[in-house]
Protein backbone atom coordinates (compact mmCIF):
# COMPACT_ATOMS: atom_id res chain seq x y z
CA UNK A 1 0.00 0.00 0.00
CA UNK A 2 1.29 3.70 -0.85
CA UNK A 3 2.84 6.09 1.54
CA UNK A 4 0.93 8.77 2.40
CA UNK A 5 2.34 12.28 2.80
CA UNK A 6 0.01 14.88 3.68
CA UNK A 7 -1.68 13.80 6.64
CA UNK A 8 -3.68 14.59 9.75
CA UNK A 9 -2.77 14.41 13.38
CA UNK A 10 -5.16 10.96 13.72
CA UNK A 11 -3.55 9.25 10.31
CA UNK A 12 -0.04 9.71 12.37
CA UNK A 13 -1.03 9.40 15.96
CA UNK A 14 -1.94 6.75 18.22
CA UNK A 15 -4.82 7.00 20.44
CA UNK A 16 -4.74 5.57 24.34
CA UNK A 17 -8.25 5.15 25.88
CA UNK A 18 -8.82 5.51 29.19
CA UNK A 19 -11.98 3.79 31.24
CA UNK A 20 -12.63 6.59 33.76
CA UNK A 21 -13.99 4.53 36.54
CA UNK A 22 -10.24 2.37 36.53
CA UNK A 23 -7.67 4.88 35.97
CA UNK A 24 -7.24 6.92 38.99
CA UNK A 25 -9.20 7.86 42.12
CA UNK A 26 -8.88 11.47 43.69
CA UNK A 27 -11.54 11.31 46.16
CA UNK A 28 -11.07 7.83 48.03
CA UNK A 29 -14.44 6.61 46.66
CA UNK A 30 -12.91 3.71 45.11
CA UNK A 31 -13.67 4.45 41.52
CA UNK A 32 -11.70 6.60 39.33
CA UNK A 33 -12.74 10.01 38.39
CA UNK A 34 -12.07 13.06 35.87
CA UNK A 35 -9.41 14.78 38.35
CA UNK A 36 -7.59 11.51 38.66
CA UNK A 37 -7.31 11.33 35.00
CA UNK A 38 -5.91 15.42 35.30
CA UNK A 39 -3.08 13.72 38.32
CA UNK A 40 -2.43 10.81 35.86
CA UNK A 41 -1.73 12.85 32.17
CA UNK A 42 1.80 12.93 32.91
CA UNK A 43 1.92 9.56 32.66
CA UNK A 44 -0.18 9.14 29.27
CA UNK A 45 1.97 11.82 27.95
CA UNK A 46 5.22 10.57 28.75
CA UNK A 47 3.97 6.99 27.07
CA UNK A 48 4.33 8.72 23.99
CA UNK A 49 0.40 8.65 22.52
CA UNK A 50 -1.30 11.23 20.68
CA UNK A 51 -4.77 11.43 21.95
CA UNK A 52 -7.01 10.27 24.51
CA UNK A 53 -10.29 8.44 24.23
CA UNK A 54 -12.26 8.55 27.17
CA UNK A 55 -15.15 6.16 27.73
CA UNK A 56 -18.39 7.60 28.78
CA UNK A 57 -18.61 10.37 31.49
CA UNK A 58 -21.98 11.69 31.17
CA UNK A 59 -24.90 11.55 33.88
CA UNK A 60 -26.04 7.62 34.30
CA UNK A 61 -27.49 4.79 36.51
CA UNK A 62 -24.59 2.95 35.39
CA UNK A 63 -26.58 -0.07 34.63
CA UNK A 64 -23.96 -0.47 32.06
CA UNK A 65 -21.43 1.55 33.66
CA UNK A 66 -22.33 4.77 31.42
CA UNK A 67 -23.31 3.55 28.38
CA UNK A 68 -26.64 4.02 29.79
CA UNK A 69 -26.87 7.93 29.18
CA UNK A 70 -29.07 9.94 31.15
CA UNK A 71 -27.80 13.82 30.46
CA UNK A 72 -25.78 13.87 26.99
CA UNK A 73 -24.94 17.36 27.69
CA UNK A 74 -23.50 17.10 31.41
CA UNK A 75 -20.76 14.90 33.67
CA UNK A 76 -21.58 11.92 36.44
CA UNK A 77 -21.00 13.28 39.57
CA UNK A 78 -19.21 10.23 40.25
CA UNK A 79 -16.42 11.75 37.77
CA UNK A 80 -16.35 15.14 38.76
CA UNK A 81 -18.69 18.05 36.66
CA UNK A 82 -18.33 20.60 33.69
CA UNK A 83 -15.45 22.52 35.54
CA UNK A 84 -13.55 19.22 36.17
CA UNK A 85 -14.09 18.50 32.69
CA UNK A 86 -12.69 21.78 31.13
CA UNK A 87 -10.09 21.88 33.54
CA UNK A 88 -8.97 18.25 31.88
CA UNK A 89 -9.26 19.17 28.38
CA UNK A 90 -6.84 22.63 29.16
CA UNK A 91 -4.87 20.69 30.77
CA UNK A 92 -4.64 17.50 27.71
CA UNK A 93 -3.88 20.36 25.15
CA UNK A 94 -1.29 21.62 27.21
CA UNK A 95 0.74 18.72 27.01
CA UNK A 96 0.04 18.44 22.80
CA UNK A 97 -2.47 15.51 23.34
CA UNK A 98 -6.17 15.32 22.07
CA UNK A 99 -9.63 14.55 23.64
CA UNK A 100 -11.95 12.23 22.03
CA UNK A 101 -15.45 12.06 23.85
CA UNK A 102 -17.34 8.52 23.37
CA UNK A 103 -20.89 9.22 22.06
CA UNK A 104 -23.59 6.71 22.63
CA UNK A 105 -26.02 7.43 20.30
CA UNK A 106 -28.18 4.22 19.76
CA UNK A 107 -29.69 4.43 22.82
CA UNK A 108 -30.25 6.59 26.36
CA UNK A 109 -30.60 5.39 29.66
CA UNK A 110 -34.45 4.59 30.46
CA UNK A 111 -33.88 7.79 32.77
CA UNK A 112 -32.72 10.32 30.77
CA UNK A 113 -35.71 12.72 30.51
CA UNK A 114 -36.42 12.10 27.04
CA UNK A 115 -37.56 8.41 27.82
CA UNK A 116 -39.35 9.41 30.95
CA UNK A 117 -41.31 12.59 28.47
CA UNK A 118 -42.15 9.49 25.92
CA UNK A 119 -43.26 6.92 27.96
CA UNK A 120 -45.24 8.88 30.08
CA UNK A 121 -48.35 8.69 27.02
CA UNK A 122 -48.75 7.78 23.90
CA UNK A 123 -49.23 11.31 22.50
CA UNK A 124 -46.58 12.96 24.08
CA UNK A 125 -44.28 15.35 21.64
CA UNK A 126 -41.21 12.83 22.59
CA UNK A 127 -43.28 10.06 21.74
CA UNK A 128 -41.34 9.18 18.53
CA UNK A 129 -37.91 10.22 19.90
CA UNK A 130 -38.41 6.21 21.02
CA UNK A 131 -39.29 3.39 19.39
CA UNK A 132 -42.49 2.02 20.33
CA UNK A 133 -44.68 -0.76 19.00
CA UNK A 134 -48.04 -2.58 19.42
CA UNK A 135 -47.69 -6.29 21.04
CA UNK A 136 -47.41 -9.01 18.23
CA UNK A 137 -50.64 -11.00 16.47
CA UNK A 138 -50.06 -13.61 19.05
CA UNK A 139 -49.72 -10.68 21.95
CA UNK A 140 -45.84 -10.91 22.87
CA UNK A 141 -43.33 -8.97 21.15
CA UNK A 142 -43.28 -7.35 17.73
CA UNK A 143 -40.61 -9.61 16.12
CA UNK A 144 -38.06 -12.14 17.05
CA UNK A 145 -35.43 -9.41 17.65
CA UNK A 146 -33.09 -10.59 20.50
CA UNK A 147 -31.10 -8.20 22.67
CA UNK A 148 -26.96 -8.07 22.33
CA UNK A 149 -27.34 -9.10 26.09
CA UNK A 150 -29.97 -11.76 25.79
CA UNK A 151 -33.68 -12.45 25.90
CA UNK A 152 -35.95 -10.21 23.80
CA UNK A 153 -35.12 -7.03 22.23
CA UNK A 154 -38.41 -5.45 23.29
CA UNK A 155 -40.04 -4.34 26.92
CA UNK A 156 -43.44 -4.27 27.81
CA UNK A 157 -44.43 -0.59 29.11
CA UNK A 158 -47.76 -1.60 31.00
CA UNK A 159 -48.79 2.18 31.43
CA UNK A 160 -49.43 2.70 27.62
CA UNK A 161 -49.89 -0.48 26.73
CA UNK A 162 -47.15 -0.95 23.89
CA UNK A 163 -43.19 -2.56 23.58
CA UNK A 164 -40.31 -0.33 23.30
CA UNK A 165 -37.22 -1.68 21.68
CA UNK A 166 -33.59 -1.97 23.14
CA UNK A 167 -30.98 -3.58 21.38
CA UNK A 168 -29.07 -4.12 24.54
CA UNK A 169 -30.16 -3.68 28.85
CA UNK A 170 -33.72 -2.95 28.87
CA UNK A 171 -32.57 -0.04 30.92
CA UNK A 172 -30.82 0.87 27.26
CA UNK A 173 -34.00 2.23 25.18
CA UNK A 174 -33.27 2.82 21.60
CA UNK A 175 -33.18 6.05 20.00
CA UNK A 176 -35.53 6.60 17.02
CA UNK A 177 -32.87 8.16 14.84
CA UNK A 178 -35.80 8.48 11.87
CA UNK A 179 -37.66 11.50 13.96
CA UNK A 180 -36.16 14.54 12.51
CA UNK A 181 -36.05 15.90 15.87
CA UNK A 182 -34.25 13.61 17.71
CA UNK A 183 -31.43 13.99 14.69
CA UNK A 184 -31.35 18.04 15.45
CA UNK A 185 -31.01 17.54 19.34
CA UNK A 186 -28.17 15.00 18.93
CA UNK A 187 -26.49 17.54 16.45
CA UNK A 188 -26.77 20.12 18.99
CA UNK A 189 -25.06 17.57 21.73
CA UNK A 190 -22.35 17.31 19.59
CA UNK A 191 -21.35 20.71 19.28
CA UNK A 192 -22.21 21.47 23.09
CA UNK A 193 -18.60 19.10 23.18
CA UNK A 194 -17.03 20.15 20.00
CA UNK A 195 -17.40 23.87 21.33
CA UNK A 196 -15.93 23.32 24.98
CA UNK A 197 -12.74 21.46 22.30
CA UNK A 198 -12.77 18.36 22.37
CA UNK A 199 -11.01 17.01 19.32
CA UNK A 200 -13.68 14.09 18.36
CA UNK A 201 -15.80 11.21 19.40
CA UNK A 202 -15.48 7.79 19.60
CA UNK A 203 -19.14 6.65 18.24
CA UNK A 204 -20.80 3.06 19.86
CA UNK A 205 -22.13 0.63 18.05
CA UNK A 206 -22.77 3.32 15.36
CA UNK A 207 -23.91 0.26 13.28
CA UNK A 208 -27.23 -0.26 15.53
CA UNK A 209 -28.53 3.44 15.15
CA UNK A 210 -31.30 2.88 12.35
CA UNK A 211 -34.09 -0.58 12.01
CA UNK A 212 -35.78 -1.46 9.24
CA UNK A 213 -38.26 0.46 8.98
CA UNK A 214 -41.14 -2.69 8.77
CA UNK A 215 -39.40 -4.36 12.01
CA UNK A 216 -39.81 -7.92 10.15
CA UNK A 217 -38.26 -10.64 11.94
CA UNK A 218 -34.07 -11.73 11.95
CA UNK A 219 -33.76 -14.31 9.98
CA UNK A 220 -32.34 -17.63 11.38
CA UNK A 221 -28.37 -18.38 12.04
CA UNK A 222 -28.00 -21.83 11.03
CA UNK A 223 -24.86 -22.11 11.94
CA UNK A 224 -25.54 -21.16 16.08
CA UNK A 225 -25.22 -23.97 18.92
CA UNK A 226 -25.79 -22.99 22.55
CA UNK A 227 -22.35 -22.65 23.80
CA UNK A 228 -22.60 -19.58 21.58
CA UNK A 229 -24.11 -16.45 22.84
CA UNK A 230 -28.22 -16.20 22.42
CA UNK A 231 -27.46 -12.98 20.57
CA UNK A 232 -26.17 -14.84 17.94
CA UNK A 233 -29.16 -17.41 17.46
CA UNK A 234 -30.47 -14.77 14.91
CA UNK A 235 -28.48 -12.81 12.16
CA UNK A 236 -29.04 -9.18 12.96
CA UNK A 237 -29.83 -8.59 9.31
CA UNK A 238 -32.93 -5.98 9.71
CA UNK A 239 -31.58 -4.56 13.16
CA UNK A 240 -28.47 -3.25 12.32
CA UNK A 241 -26.37 -1.42 9.47
CA UNK A 242 -29.53 -0.14 7.51
CA UNK A 243 -28.69 2.41 4.55
CA UNK A 244 -30.38 5.52 6.37
CA UNK A 245 -27.68 4.91 8.63
CA UNK A 246 -24.54 5.99 6.49
CA UNK A 247 -26.81 9.46 5.45
CA UNK A 248 -26.56 10.05 9.50
CA UNK A 249 -23.14 9.07 9.59
CA UNK A 250 -22.01 11.30 6.91
CA UNK A 251 -24.20 14.51 8.57
CA UNK A 252 -22.33 13.75 11.77
CA UNK A 253 -19.52 13.97 9.33
CA UNK A 254 -20.38 17.07 8.04
CA UNK A 255 -20.80 18.52 11.35
CA UNK A 256 -17.29 17.47 12.70
CA UNK A 257 -15.47 18.76 9.67
CA UNK A 258 -17.20 21.87 9.86
CA UNK A 259 -14.97 22.46 13.45
CA UNK A 260 -11.99 21.85 11.26
CA UNK A 261 -9.30 19.48 12.53
CA UNK A 262 -11.66 16.92 14.78
CA UNK A 263 -12.12 13.03 14.14
CA UNK A 264 -15.27 10.26 14.46
CA UNK A 265 -14.37 6.94 15.31
CA UNK A 266 -16.83 4.55 14.78
CA UNK A 267 -17.35 1.46 16.69
CA UNK A 268 -18.74 -1.01 14.14
CA UNK A 269 -18.30 -5.32 13.55
CA UNK A 270 -19.11 -6.30 10.12
CA UNK A 271 -17.16 -8.09 7.33
CA UNK A 272 -14.93 -6.09 5.60
CA UNK A 273 -17.57 -5.27 2.44
CA UNK A 274 -19.32 -3.57 4.81
CA UNK A 275 -17.52 -2.49 7.44
CA UNK A 276 -15.52 -0.42 4.59
CA UNK A 277 -18.79 1.44 3.23
CA UNK A 278 -18.42 3.67 6.48
CA UNK A 279 -15.64 5.53 5.16
CA UNK A 280 -18.44 6.69 2.74
CA UNK A 281 -17.21 8.17 -0.70
CA UNK A 282 -15.02 11.25 -1.45
CA UNK A 283 -17.92 13.32 -2.30
CA UNK A 284 -19.72 12.19 0.83
CA UNK A 285 -17.30 10.91 3.64
CA UNK A 286 -18.42 9.09 6.38
CA UNK A 287 -16.42 8.55 9.97
CA UNK A 288 -12.80 8.77 9.47
CA UNK A 289 -12.06 5.45 11.35
CA UNK A 290 -14.12 2.93 11.45
CA UNK A 291 -12.89 0.61 14.31
CA UNK A 292 -11.10 -2.49 13.32
CA UNK A 293 -11.32 -5.37 15.62
CA UNK A 294 -10.22 -8.32 13.85
CA UNK A 295 -6.66 -8.22 15.80
CA UNK A 296 -9.37 -9.29 18.83
CA UNK A 297 -11.80 -11.46 17.22
CA UNK A 298 -9.31 -13.85 15.66
CA UNK A 299 -6.66 -16.86 16.04
CA UNK A 300 -3.20 -15.74 16.85
CA UNK A 301 -1.07 -17.46 13.69
CA UNK A 302 0.92 -16.15 11.24
CA UNK A 303 -1.41 -17.35 8.24
CA UNK A 304 -4.61 -16.23 10.24
CA UNK A 305 -3.30 -12.77 10.23
CA UNK A 306 -1.13 -12.52 7.10
CA UNK A 307 -5.01 -13.02 5.63
CA UNK A 308 -6.67 -10.93 7.92
CA UNK A 309 -4.34 -8.06 7.58
CA UNK A 310 -4.29 -8.58 3.69
CA UNK A 311 -7.86 -9.01 3.44
CA UNK A 312 -8.48 -5.72 5.20
CA UNK A 313 -5.65 -3.66 3.76
CA UNK A 314 -7.81 -4.97 0.35
CA UNK A 315 -10.93 -3.97 1.47
CA UNK A 316 -9.92 -0.53 1.76
CA UNK A 317 -11.67 2.69 -0.31
CA UNK A 318 -8.61 4.26 -2.00
CA UNK A 319 -8.97 7.66 0.99
CA UNK A 320 -9.39 5.38 3.73
CA UNK A 321 -7.22 5.37 6.27
CA UNK A 322 -6.66 1.51 8.49
CA UNK A 323 -6.48 1.56 12.22
CA UNK A 324 -5.87 -1.21 14.43
CA UNK A 325 -6.49 -2.33 17.97
CA UNK A 326 -5.41 -5.21 20.20
CA UNK A 327 -7.39 -4.42 23.58
CA UNK A 328 -10.70 -2.54 24.54
CA UNK A 329 -13.11 -2.25 27.76
CA UNK A 330 -15.28 -5.16 26.05
CA UNK A 331 -12.59 -7.95 25.04
CA UNK A 332 -10.24 -9.84 27.14
CA UNK A 333 -6.55 -8.39 28.23
CA UNK A 334 -4.38 -9.32 25.28
CA UNK A 335 -1.96 -10.88 27.99
CA UNK A 336 -4.79 -13.34 29.11
CA UNK A 337 -5.28 -14.51 25.52
CA UNK A 338 -2.21 -15.01 24.09
CA UNK A 339 0.32 -14.91 26.79
CA UNK A 340 2.99 -12.23 27.71
CA UNK A 341 5.82 -12.98 25.18
CA UNK A 342 3.39 -12.80 22.61
CA UNK A 343 2.21 -9.88 23.72
CA UNK A 344 5.02 -8.42 23.32
CA UNK A 345 4.88 -9.23 19.50
CA UNK A 346 1.10 -8.02 19.51
CA UNK A 347 2.78 -4.66 20.73
CA UNK A 348 5.01 -4.56 18.00
CA UNK A 349 2.36 -5.55 15.46
CA UNK A 350 0.28 -3.02 16.58
CA UNK A 351 2.91 -0.25 16.38
CA UNK A 352 4.20 -1.09 12.82
CA UNK A 353 1.09 -2.02 10.73
CA UNK A 354 0.05 0.77 8.57
CA UNK A 355 -2.75 3.10 10.66
CA UNK A 356 -4.00 4.05 13.74
CA UNK A 357 -3.39 2.10 16.78
CA UNK A 358 -5.36 2.72 19.90
CA UNK A 359 -4.08 1.05 23.14
CA UNK A 360 -6.10 0.01 25.66
CA UNK A 361 -5.30 1.10 29.60
CA UNK A 362 -3.08 -1.27 31.14
CA UNK A 363 -2.22 -3.59 28.42
CA UNK A 364 0.94 -1.04 27.98
CA UNK A 365 2.07 -3.23 31.70
CA UNK A 366 1.08 -6.27 30.46
CA UNK A 367 -1.91 -6.68 32.72
CA UNK A 368 -3.30 -10.74 32.01
CA UNK A 369 -5.68 -12.92 34.12
CA UNK A 370 -7.40 -11.10 37.18
CA UNK A 371 -9.47 -13.37 39.71
CA UNK A 372 -12.39 -11.44 40.29
CA UNK A 373 -14.47 -13.49 43.00
CA UNK A 374 -18.61 -14.32 41.70
CA UNK A 375 -19.98 -11.54 44.23
CA UNK A 376 -17.53 -9.42 43.03
CA UNK A 377 -18.59 -9.30 39.29
CA UNK A 378 -20.53 -6.10 38.41
CA UNK A 379 -20.34 -6.64 34.30
CA UNK A 380 -24.30 -6.90 33.18
CA UNK A 381 -23.52 -8.93 30.79
CA UNK A 382 -21.79 -11.36 32.20
CA UNK A 383 -24.78 -11.16 35.18
CA UNK A 384 -27.31 -12.02 32.16
CA UNK A 385 -25.10 -15.31 30.88
CA UNK A 386 -22.83 -16.27 33.37
CA UNK A 387 -22.18 -19.68 32.11
CA UNK A 388 -20.73 -17.70 28.73
CA UNK A 389 -17.44 -16.59 29.88
CA UNK A 390 -18.23 -12.95 28.22
CA UNK A 391 -17.82 -11.51 31.50
CA UNK A 392 -16.41 -7.34 30.65
CA UNK A 393 -15.23 -6.79 34.08
CA UNK A 394 -11.23 -8.62 33.80
CA UNK A 395 -10.43 -6.25 31.30
CA UNK A 396 -11.51 -3.18 33.39
CA UNK A 397 -9.89 -3.67 36.90
CA UNK A 398 -7.90 -0.49 38.07
CA UNK A 399 -5.16 0.83 36.76
CA UNK A 400 -1.97 -0.18 39.11
CA UNK A 401 0.38 2.66 39.63
CA UNK A 402 2.66 1.47 42.35
CA UNK A 403 3.03 -0.89 45.32
CA UNK A 404 1.11 1.10 47.94
CA UNK A 405 -2.46 0.10 49.44
CA UNK A 406 -4.64 -0.48 46.85
CA UNK A 407 -1.45 0.01 44.10
CA UNK A 408 -2.08 3.94 44.20
CA UNK A 409 -4.84 3.69 42.48
CA UNK A 410 -7.22 4.80 46.06
CA UNK A 411 -7.31 5.74 49.24
CA UNK A 412 -10.08 2.90 49.67
CA UNK A 413 -11.35 -0.64 48.60
CA UNK A 414 -11.41 -0.47 44.56
CA UNK A 415 -14.94 -1.24 42.86
CA UNK A 416 -13.32 -3.95 40.88
CA UNK A 417 -10.18 -6.10 42.46
CA UNK A 418 -6.33 -5.23 41.44
CA UNK A 419 -4.81 -7.66 39.29
CA UNK A 420 -3.69 -10.43 41.33
CA UNK A 421 0.23 -9.72 40.59
CA UNK A 422 -0.19 -5.50 41.05
CA UNK A 423 2.24 -5.66 43.87
CA UNK A 424 5.16 -6.23 40.86
CA UNK A 425 3.25 -5.13 38.13
CA UNK A 426 2.81 -1.59 38.57
CA UNK A 427 3.57 1.52 36.77
CA UNK A 428 6.46 2.40 39.39
CA UNK A 429 8.35 -0.67 39.40
CA UNK A 430 8.00 -0.98 35.26
CA UNK A 431 8.98 2.49 35.05
CA UNK A 432 12.52 1.46 37.03
CA UNK A 433 13.12 -1.70 35.08
CA UNK A 434 14.75 -1.07 31.47
CA UNK A 435 13.28 -4.77 29.61
CA UNK A 436 9.65 -3.91 30.88
CA UNK A 437 6.52 -4.17 29.02
CA UNK A 438 6.01 -0.55 29.86
CA UNK A 439 8.97 0.42 28.84
CA UNK A 440 9.09 -1.83 25.57
CA UNK A 441 6.19 0.14 24.82
CA UNK A 442 7.65 3.49 25.25
CA UNK A 443 10.20 2.67 22.90
CA UNK A 444 8.00 1.54 20.45
CA UNK A 445 6.34 4.75 20.76
CA UNK A 446 9.04 6.61 20.58
CA UNK A 447 10.33 4.83 17.68
CA UNK A 448 6.96 4.87 15.56
CA UNK A 449 6.94 8.99 16.61
CA UNK A 450 10.66 9.35 14.95
CA UNK A 451 9.67 7.30 11.96
CA UNK A 452 8.08 8.15 8.53
CA UNK A 453 8.25 4.53 7.56
CA UNK A 454 6.22 3.67 10.23
CA UNK A 455 3.55 6.62 10.77
CA UNK A 456 3.00 7.27 7.06
CA UNK A 457 4.86 4.91 4.81
CA UNK A 458 3.72 2.15 2.34
CA UNK A 459 3.25 -1.79 3.57
CA UNK A 460 3.68 -4.32 1.62
CA UNK A 461 3.52 -7.79 3.19
CA UNK A 462 6.71 -10.39 2.45
CA UNK A 463 7.10 -14.02 2.13
CA UNK A 464 7.88 -15.91 5.39
CA UNK A 465 8.49 -19.15 6.91
CA UNK A 466 5.59 -21.09 9.02
CA UNK A 467 4.73 -19.32 12.43
CA UNK A 468 6.42 -15.85 11.23
CA UNK A 469 4.90 -12.60 10.18
CA UNK A 470 7.25 -10.44 7.89
CA UNK A 471 6.45 -6.84 6.16
CA UNK A 472 7.84 -3.95 4.78
CA UNK A 473 7.42 -0.31 5.91
CA UNK A 474 8.84 2.72 3.63
CA UNK A 475 8.88 6.27 3.25
CA UNK A 476 11.59 8.23 1.68
CA UNK A 477 14.64 6.26 1.91
CA UNK A 478 13.69 4.62 5.00
CA UNK A 479 12.83 0.90 4.67
CA UNK A 480 12.27 -1.25 7.67
CA UNK A 481 11.71 -4.96 7.65
CA UNK A 482 9.53 -5.96 10.45
CA UNK A 483 9.96 -9.49 11.27
CA UNK A 484 7.29 -11.28 13.98
CA UNK A 485 8.16 -15.32 15.28
CA UNK A 486 4.33 -16.20 16.65
CA UNK A 487 5.31 -19.72 17.94
CA UNK A 488 7.49 -20.62 20.59
CA UNK A 489 10.79 -22.17 18.43
CA UNK A 490 13.14 -20.29 16.72
CA UNK A 491 12.33 -19.52 13.23
CA UNK A 492 14.37 -18.41 10.67
CA UNK A 493 13.35 -15.11 8.27
CA UNK A 494 15.17 -14.58 4.70
CA UNK A 495 15.86 -10.57 3.74
CA UNK A 496 12.98 -9.67 0.91
CA UNK A 497 14.99 -10.02 -2.64
CA UNK A 498 17.17 -7.01 -3.11
CA UNK A 499 17.99 -5.79 -0.27
CA UNK A 500 20.11 -6.03 2.63
CA UNK A 501 19.78 -6.18 6.41
CA UNK A 502 20.83 -3.23 8.28
CA UNK A 503 20.98 -2.58 11.78
CA UNK A 504 18.79 -4.16 14.21
CA UNK A 505 16.34 -1.43 15.54
CA UNK A 506 13.98 -2.46 18.12
CA UNK A 507 13.39 -6.49 19.52
CA UNK A 508 10.86 -7.87 21.94
CA UNK A 509 13.68 -9.59 23.86
CA UNK A 510 16.24 -8.03 25.43
CA UNK A 511 19.06 -9.60 24.00
CA UNK A 512 18.59 -10.76 20.20
CA UNK A 513 20.38 -12.82 17.79
CA UNK A 514 18.08 -11.95 15.48
CA UNK A 515 20.69 -10.84 12.78
CA UNK A 516 21.72 -14.48 11.94
CA UNK A 517 18.81 -14.66 9.90
CA UNK A 518 17.01 -16.43 13.10
CA UNK A 519 14.23 -14.90 15.60
CA UNK A 520 13.91 -16.18 18.32
CA UNK A 521 10.79 -17.82 20.22
CA UNK A 522 8.12 -15.10 20.68
CA UNK A 523 10.59 -12.17 19.19
CA UNK A 524 9.74 -9.68 17.22
CA UNK A 525 12.16 -7.28 15.61
CA UNK A 526 11.98 -4.22 13.44
CA UNK A 527 15.36 -4.26 11.04
CA UNK A 528 16.46 -1.25 9.07
CA UNK A 529 16.97 -2.79 5.58
CA UNK A 530 19.53 -1.61 3.52
CA UNK A 531 18.89 0.09 -0.27
CA UNK A 532 18.07 -2.48 -2.81
CA UNK A 533 20.71 -3.48 -5.21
Amino acid sequence: MAERRDTPWWERGVIYQIYPRSFQDSNGDGIGDLAGVIARLDYVAQLGVDAIWLSPIFPSPMADFGYDVADYCGIEPLFGDLATFDRLISEIHARGLKLLLDFVPNHSSDQHPWFIESRSSRDNPKRDWYIWRDAGADGGPPNNWISDFGGSSWEWDEATGQYYLHAFLKEQPDLNWRNPELRAAMSDVLRFWLDRGVDGFRIDVIWHMVKHEAFPDNPLNPAWTPEVRERDKLIQLHSTDQPEAHTISAEMRRLADSYGDRVLVGEIFLPNDRHAKWYGTPEQPQVHLPFNFQLIENPWDAASLRQIIADYEGSLPAFGWPNWVIGSHDAPRIAARIGEAQARVAAMLLLTLRGTPTLYQGDELGIGEVTIPPERMRDPQHLREPERGIGRDRSRTPMPWNDAPFAGFSTAEPWLPLNDDWRARNVAAQSADEHSMLRFYQKLLALRRSSPALTIGSFTLTDAEDEVLSYIRQAGDETLLIVLNLSSQARGFATPHGYGLGDTIASTLAKSDATTGTVAADEGVIFRLTGKH
